[in-house]
């Protein structure tokens, strides 16, 4: 099935949320499990610290026993150096076992009776030790002897054992606790592992099935694209001879019609030659009083002339249009050769065309070329510009100086844009699109022409695969805008130069 572009979109949202949660979740709970392993390990170092607190302490009230028991037995003082030893210790690790014990309350008040009980065999064992020293053996094994010593010494080794057997179970606990975390850290490294797995690779299958279709769609337009370009070509090619056909039959019609003015200017001519015969006859002739006589005078003298110049201006006009269409159609019937051409040796040689009418009046002529070279047919391209600077140098506003700007840039799609503006008496917004139509002018008719000028430029500028628009305000100037193929070759679909 198909992946349009939205369910796309929507799959891929999806397994990149189903990813995203499935990595909070494994970073929360990796984090919660190390926060736990962590406590773990604490009660399992508290526990061994216990433990060896209590055992150290334990076995240093044992040696010190050991000691006083033998020095009591033989009076020998060598039998005193475990006792000696385990004193000297004995304080710091009672200090220590306390400081171990410190975070439990519940075991304060057993940690004080066991300080009290060691305190109390330490200080039986003291005082019989001085008591054998001084020769009084009797007296001291009666105290020991007594059982109260024994007794106390009975129930710190309990406390310590029980301290013992405490902390073994805790560290039983603990390293338990810590494979389960260890355990269930693992499971839910290898489950959200699995889960991020299998959002990848749900997103790479979604990634290359819609690339795919990416493909496949871009050879179809690909496939289109070379039927609608045949297609386009064909039209083209079937434009081209319709245009053929318009401007073969415009020729004809227009050379057709070139033959009957011919004769008509000639008969105006030789009418015109009587005319001023039959004047010249009538002007010698004296008045009489036949009224017939005086209106064939004022035929002669003022009607038939009157005439024959209105048929002259009209035939003078008429010649003129048919001139004009004439030039269109042997430039569109014209073979064009592309080349490659210098455009800012091609505008530097039209601005010269017009150079001495403008700066004869103060104006000036600005140029910026930013494309250097392009492939295109010299003829049309300087009779354009050509036509271009003539009209900017012939409406040109009779108050102000005439300046002149000619830019050509880059443009997109391997284009470029020639900008022609001057600052004369520009176009009404109405007539834009009216000046580039056959035989219309724009503003008053204070210049000579037919309206064939911009008619004429359009044509070559599409015949050189272009377009050519025009922004302008009365009284301000004027811009046209020519965009271009920078190699006609493209558009004439030619691979000659």
């Amino acid at each position: 099935m198909p992946i349009s572009n939205n369910a796309f979109v929507r799959a891929t949202t999806l397994l990149l949320l189903v990813g995203l949660v499935a990595l909070l979740g494994i970073v929360g709970t990796t984090i919660w499990l190390v926060e736990r392993s962590q406590g773990y390990f604490n009660e399992v170092v508290v526990a061994r610290e216990t433990r060896s607190a209590a055992t150290d302490l334990r076995n240093a009230l044992g040696d010190a026993e050991t000691g006083q028991r033998g020095f009591l037995l033989t009076g020998n003082e060598a039998y005193l150096a475990p006792y000696n030893s385990a004193v000297e210790q004995l304080p710091e690790l009672r200090e220590r076992l306390g400081a171990v014990l410190a975070p439990y309350p519940q075991l304060q008040e057993s940690l004080a009776e066991l300080n009290e009980a060691i305190q109390y065999k330490l200080d039986e064992m003291a005082r019989t030790i001085e008591l054998t020293r001084s020769g009084d053996r009797d007296t001291a094994l009666a105290i020991v002897n007594s059982g109260a010593g024994n007794d106390s010494m009975q129930n710190t080794r309990e406390f310590l054992i029980s301290l013992v057997d405490s902390s073994e179970t805790r560290l039983d606990i603990g390293v338990a606790d810590q494979r389960s975390a260890a355990t269930a850290l693992r499971w839910v490294t290898l489950l959200g592992a699995l889960v991020i797995v299998g959002v990848v690779g749900g997103s790479a299958w979604t990634v290359r099935a819609y690339t795919r279709e990416l493909a496949a769609a871009r050879r179809e337009v690909e496939a289109a694209n070379q039927s609608l370009e045949e297609r386009v070509q064909e039209r083209t090619a079937d434009l081209g001879k319709a245009n053929e056909e318009i401007q073969r039959f415009a020729y004809i019609v227009t050379h057709d019609l070139r033959a009957p003015l011919v004769n008509i200017m000639g008969f105006t001519s030789e009418l015109e030659t009587s005319v001023a015969t039959l004047r010249d006859y009538m002007s010698e002739r004296e008045e009489s009083g036949d009224p017939k006589f005086a209106e064939a005078r004022l035929a002669a003298t003022e009607d038939l002339p009157e005439a024959i110049s209105f048929i002259r201006s009209s035939t003078r006009k008429m010649d003129a249009l048919i001139n004009a269409i004439l030039k269109i159609s042997r430039e569109g019937r014209r073979q064009l050769k592309p080349e490659t051409i210098n455009l800012a040796e091609i505008i530097n040689a039209s601005v010269s065309a017009i150079q001495h009418q403008v700066t004869e009046n103060g104006g000036s002529v600005e140029t910026e070329v930013k494309v250097a070279r392009l492939i295109t047919d010299r003829l049309s391209l300087e009779q354009v510009l050509g036509n271009l600077l003539d009209n900017a140098v012939k409406y040109q506003e009779p108050n102000r100086p005439l300046t002149v700007s000619i830019r050509a840039l880059p443009a997109e799609r391997n284009r470029l844009n020639i900008e022609v503006t001057d600052n004369g008496r520009g176009i009404a917004s109405t007539d834009h699109e009216r000046v580039f139509e056959l035989f219309r002018r724009s503003g008053s008719q204070s210049q000579p022409g037919e309206g064939i000028g911009l008619a004429h430029v359009r044509t070559m500028v599409r015949s050189l695969g272009g377009e050519i628009t025009l922004s302008s305000e009365l009284g301000v100037g004027t811009t046209f805008r020519i965009n271009l193929p920078r190699d006609l070759r493209s558009y004439l679909g030619s691979n000659a130069k």
